[in-house]
């Protein structure tokens, strides 16, 4: 289904928006929870990425279909590896199937893992067959998603020895490997991180770690990169509400609160909530550079919101984007170029040159497959008419995403 957005106006009265808990944390915790069986968890993201990791965790059925969630065919095949005589067969989408997941496999079967591959060399399904895992040690790539390096972070305290786990090279993504260590250590786990390494405590009574622990989710920042952008493209004096939020948040995607500083918006926290609210314009002559690497992202949403604004950005470190639910380097260049903009990508970098005329009217925004794709293009329509296909792919992180957005003034129709 395609939704028509019309140009909008966000109410300028003080909106409130309720958002999920983060997709990130409550994944981590699930993995937590399925093996200590005593921690509670509150605010659990609503998405599909996280329902389908539910399904996934309480199923006893052979063949696991984990879908299009990548977070879930990671931190499920270090999971079912180390279920003693458990056997599955762990499986997904056609584009699932065209991720690679080697470099996970090769680390866990140097653990003592035993993972085949069912199709083609290096990519899913896997067929994994549980067992006692009695390796402590393992190196990996410091610069794949850190989605494998959590994956064995979190299986670590649960092997009889814990983990050392060596990280070959620059070390990216290192807030989302800091969440899973200290989400790791709120339920008891103890670890080091230094350098390139990262040592994991094994747990030695794994029933007594916990006296019923009750962890509230986050909400989920990334989600709200895209009401930062809505503010940023909104005229000043625009105000946004948005919850659940902590001030010292565990999630990477918090930077976008010294991000969003360029486009004028500020970031204040009022005990469980912030406010985003729109200073001033933002001068045509900027330039914003980024290292994205460890928030890799909003990289879609800062992009959109730079050809929104009509600024020039070159935003790198971006080199995990080409095996997301799409190549969305090249996604990102194909639908804005549709849009009107001059935009060049790299493997790993994106360069977006300043806006010269209007931004192409009702032009038709293809998504991927890829929920960020949808969301981060959707705040356009403060600038212009807009077409979002495929867009019941927000289910995947925020189902609720076109609501929230007529909650706060867009005009939006199924088409």
């Amino acid at each position: 289904m395609n939704i028509q957005l019309h140009q909008s106006i966000v109410d300028n009265q003080e909106s409130e928006v309720i958002i999920t808990g983060s997709k990130s944390e409550s994944n981590r915790l699930l993995i937590l929870q399925a093996l200590l069986n005593k921690l509670e968890i509150k605010n659990l993201s609503n998405s599909d990425d996280t329902q389908v990791l539910q399904k996934a965790l309480s199923s006893s059925e052979r063949e696991i279909d984990v879908h299009h969630a990548g977070t879930a065919m990671r931190f499920l095949t270090a999971y079912f590896s180390m279920l003693e005589n458990r056997e599955v067969l762990l499986t997904g989408s056609t584009r699932m199937q065209e991720r690679p997941i080697s470099v996970l496999v090769d680390a866990l079967k140097d653990l003592g893992a035993d993972i085949q591959y069912e199709k083609k060399e290096g990519y899913p399904p896997l067929l994994i067959k549980g067992k006692k895992l009695t390796q402590d040690k393992v190196s990996l790539l410091a610069n794949v998603s850190s989605q494998y390096i959590s994956a064995l972070l979190l299986m670590g305290a649960f092997l009889p020895n814990g983990l050392e786990l060596n990280l070959i090279g620059k070390v990216t993504s290192v807030p989302y490997i800091k969440m899973t260590l200290q989400l790791l250590e709120q339920v008891g786990v103890n670890s080091d991180f230094e350098g390139n390494s990262i040592k994991v405590k094994p747990i030695i009574h794994r029933q007594s770690i916990l006296n019923n622990t009750c962890l509230t989710v986050e909400s989920d920042w990334s989600s709200a990169s895209y009401f930062y952008s809505i503010v940023a493209l909104s005229e000043p004096g625009t105000k946004i509400l948005l919850s659940t939020y902590k001030e010292q948040s565990l999630q990477g995607d918090s930077s976008l609160q010294d991000i969003y500083k360029q486009f004028g918006v500020s970031t204040i926290f009022k005990e469980n909530t912030i406010l985003l609210q729109k200073l001033k314009a933002v001068s045509e002559d900027v330039v914003v550079d980024l290292n994205l690497s460890n928030a890799p992202d909003i990289a879609q949403t800062i992009a959109v919101t730079c050809y929104g604004l009509g600024v020039a950005c070159n935003i790198k470190g971006l080199h995990t984007l080409k095996i997301k639910e799409t190549d969305r380097l090249e996604a990102l260049r194909v639908e804005l170029s549709k849009l009107g903009a001059n935009i060049e990508v790299t493997n790993e970098s994106l360069h977006l040159k300043k806006r010269e005329g209007e931004i192409n009217e009702n032009i038709s925004i293809a998504t991927y497959q890829d929920h960020r794709m949808a969301m981060a293009f959707a705040p356009l329509a403060l600038k212009v008419g807009i077409v979002i296909e495929e867009c019941e792919v927000v289910s995947k992180s925020y189902p609720g995403f076109w609501q929230d957005l007529k909650s706060i003034g867009f005009k939006i129709n199924k088409i």
